[in-house]
Formats: C-alpha cells, structure tokens, sequence
C-alpha cells in the first residue's frame, strides 16, 4: 500500500524510526487486533493501537458506560454515560483516526461465542483486558487453544501485572500460574478494594506495547515472564514463569479440552 500525505504526516514519528519505518508503519496498518473489555485496561489500549494505526480493532463488552467509570476509563466522555461502551469507544476512535476499521461486539464472552469472536475477523492478537476472572480463564483458554497470542493484565489497588503468552513458543499460559479461580470471597474486587484511575493507563499501554512489538517482531515480549508494577513504590518487578508440563490446557497431556464458563465475582490481581 502507500501513504497518503495525511498519513505521512500522522505517522511520522514511526517512520523515522529504524525499528519501525514504512514497511513496519504498513504492518500496522494491516494488523487486526482484538481488545476483550473497553474498561480500565481495554480502553487505554484500545487508543494507543488506534491513534498506531491498527488497521482493525475489536471492541467486546456487554456494559454501558457508568459514571463510575469516568475515573480511568479514558475512550468514553460524560456524555456517553448510559450508552453501550463499544459504540463509546468505536466514537472515540473514529474521531482519533479515521484509518481505523473498528468491530464492536457487545455482548459477554462465553464459551459459546468467544472462539467465533477471536476467529471473526482472524485477529493477530488479543488484549484481555478484563476485570474478572471468569473471563480471564476463558480468554487464556480459548487462545491456548487456537493459538492466538494474547496479552493478560490485572489491576487493583495500587498494584498492576502483566504478562504475554506466544502460542509455539514453549511459554507459560495464564493456568501455568494459575490453575483454577480462587473461592468466592477470597479476593476483594475493585469495588471492594478500589483502584488509582492511572493504574489502568499504566498497564493498559504496556499492553498495547506488546501489542506492537509483537506485530513489528521486535523487541523481547514477556512471554515467559510476569510484569509486577507498584505505584507507591515506583517498582517494577520481572518475574520468571516457567511453562508447566503438568499445565491442564497447554501442558505435554492436556485436560481441558473445551471451554469452561466459571461464575465468581470481579477481580484485581
């Protein structure tokens, strides 16, 4: 493809980038990616890859705006309060940058739908970045499964982590740390607990950094490792995961061979 004036201009400070250039601006342009929740870590990510240049962003959620969300979820204004958050967030990045082919889904991941949702358009990569742990489960599953790269986050508090799985790659998934959801009640959710409103620009932008890295192929992604974030502290902590062979849907005999709908409240970390 090439430019036009106007996205020479928008893209500028990529193309005189070494890293990136126009061959990389142009596999931008191309990608698809999938961003599951437009809340406290979807919606930073989701203006980050679009003001990129991601030719294609999925938007899935099945909430409006609240006002409650105002605080951190910077894709939807006040006055979108009431209105379904995908097409909030389709607005925003329509008005940001108009290369941008945004698909909205507003609906609930399940596991009867989330594998015709990643598979749709045949998405590059997908950002969880949702706020339970039902949909974290799923979402890992179904890209396991599929061999979608994706990139899991989770915030509360003060706190933020990452982490990137890369499908063929020999790194751990999210059941690698974490086999099954905790109990009900065991952990506070954001409501409960609260959560500083820059935690999810914080952590929602270095997910969409992997994003790009991983659509430019450059750089090292965190697959293998888990990105730890404390604001009060300003620490940053990268932990070695390694992939377990014992793992019930990546491991060497795998045990979960279909997807599994939990039921349990909102989550942080």
């Amino acid at each position: 493809m090439e430019f036009n004036e106007q996205q020479i201009e928008r893209y500028s400070r990529h193309i005189i980038l070494s890293e990136v250039g126009v061959e990389g601006q142009q596999k931008i342009l191309n990608s698809k990616i999938l961003v599951v929740g437009t809340g406290g870590l979807g919606a930073p990510a989701a203006m980050f890859l679009a003001a990129a240049g991601v030719g294609t962003v999925g938007l899935v959620d099945a909430d409006e705006v609240d006002l409650s969300n105002l605080q951190r979820q910077i894709i939807h204004l006040t006055r979108d309060v009431g209105k379904p958050k995908v097409i909030s967030g389709k607005e925003t990045i329509n008005e940001m940058n108009p290369d941008v082919n945004v698909v909205t889904y507003h609906t609930l991941v399940n596991s009867t739908n989330i594998m015709d949702i990643i598979n749709d358009r045949d998405y590059d990569f997908i950002i969880d970045g949702t706020d339970n742990f039902s949909a974290k489960f799923l979402i890992n599953d179904a890209c396991v499964m599929a061999k979608k790269p994706f990139s899991h986050a989770g915030i509360i508090r003060f706190n933020g982590q990452l982490t990137t799985y890369i499908p063929d790659n020999d790194t751990a998934c999210y059941r690698c740390m974490f086999k099954q959801p905790p109990p009900e009640g065991a952990v506070p959710t954001c409501r409960e607990a609260g959560v500083l409103g820059v935690m999810g620009g914080v952590i929602g932008s270095l997910q969409a950094t992997e994003a790009l890295k991983y659509i430019l192929g450059i750089g090292e992604n965190l697959a293998g490792y888990l990105l730890h974030y404390d604001a009060l502290t300003m620490e940053f902590r990268k932990i070695r995961i390694e992939k377990q062979s014992t793992c019930p849907v990546c491991g060497e005999e795998p045990t979960i061979k279909t997807l599994i709908d939990y039921s349990g409240p909102v989550c942080g970390l």
